[in-house]
């Protein structure tokens, strides 16, 4: 019985991933593999307008993401969140910042993120390791 339970949330949180877009491990680390820094360099600017990545920068009308990957979101000292996106219990990861810039109102519905969203895979792996490479990656 418990392994019947222990399946079925398995195959619970799939769905919820699938229905929340968040595409998985393997096929984004392949999307990251083959990402194009200097592409994802100039993506970000898109970024740039509302977010900053260097620590110490105060926040604009989004939140400071240095270190970003790892922590809750919505958990970022200083910066007041949706009440959707604090309460959302997203860690975020290069999957959940894949959906996140895939969509925002998908994987956080009532977030006030202001970015309608990203279509290409390519793209969103481009920014996403950049930022991974310039300081989106957490404190150790």
């Amino acid at each position: 019985m418990r392994r019947f339970a222990a399946a079925r949330l398995l195959i619970c949180a799939a769905s919820l991933s699938a229905a929340a877009g968040v595409a998985r491990a393997s096929e984004l680390d392949d999307r990251l593999a083959g990402a194009n820094l200097k592409r994802g360099q100039l993506m970000f600017i898109l970024c740039k307008t509302c977010h900053e990545l260097e620590p110490n920068l105060p926040h604009k009308a989004g939140p400071n993401l240095h270190g970003i990957m790892g922590r809750k979101a919505g958990s970022i000292a200083g910066f007041k969140f949706s009440d959707a996106l604090a309460r959302s219990g997203v860690v975020w990861t290069p999957e959940t910042m894949d959906a996140w810039i895939k969509q925002p109102t998908a994987l956080v519905p009532g977030s006030a993120m202001a970015l309608a969203g990203l279509p290409s895979d390519a793209d969103r792996a481009s920014i996403i390791a950049w930022m991974l490479a310039n300081g989106a990656k957490p404190a150790l």
